[in-house]
């Protein structure tokens, strides 16, 4: 059984099979909350290695999962008695954002230039504050990807994030701002990852 952080087979096929459900949730415009979140982040974790299963679909601070914290490099998740707050006002402010798009954005339209940097704005900063909060235990990068494709296919465009390996296109440092607040570098980074995969033939 693969390790649940090693870039397995297994892994890669987990993440196709729940692109493919995001896909479908975002044509339909269902809401975007924690509970299709925790859904990914069970399908992602399916069939891997976990030190524990509490581990899975789970967010620090909740029951067995309290005072478990993370650090990134030289930067710390929200501390685990804060992620439920924080989660609870990014989704807020999620729902906002994706409810302005819904009213703004017709289904199945092709988007305008100004419509198009909202969505990337949007998706941007979405991902960033995922990973700033680091609100699973393992996993969160991952999470944070499905999370923008999952915004950009709602709104017609390609699942642009590639979801392993990480993405080029100065995502590292971008996700290292992200952790400092500033989602300013990822928003030009997915402009380029956006470019490159519509070039493709």
């Amino acid at each position: 059984m693969p390790d649940w952080d090693e870039d397995s087979p297994k892994l890669r096929g987990n993440l196709v099979k729940v692109l493919r459900g995001i896909r479908d949730a975002a044509q339909q415009r269902q809401p975007l909350t924690l509970d299709p979140i925790r859904g990914w982040h069970r399908g992602t974790m399916k069939g891997l290695d976990v030190p524990h299963k509490k581990f899975v679909g789970y967010f620090r601070g909740e029951a067995g999962l309290k005072g478990i914290e993370v650090a990134i490099g030289k930067h710390s998740g929200t501390p685990s008695g804060q992620v439920a707050a924080e989660l609870s006002d990014f989704t807020d402010r999620l729902g906002r954002a994706l409810s302005s798009l819904d009213a703004a954005i017709t289904s199945g339209a092709d988007l305008i230039a100004d419509q198009l940097e909202a969505v990337l704005q949007v998706c941007a900063w979405a991902h960033s504050e995922w990973v700033r909060i680091h609100p699973l235990v393992n996993g969160n990068g991952r999470t944070a990807r499905l999370l923008a494709n999952a915004i950009a296919l709602r709104y017609g465009l390609p699942p642009f994030v590639r979801l392993r390996p990480r993405p080029n296109y100065g995502y590292s440092e971008a996700a290292d701002a992200s952790m400092r607040g500033d989602y300013r570098p990822l928003a030009q980074a997915f402009h380029h990852m956006l470019k490159a995969v519509l070039s493709e033939p």
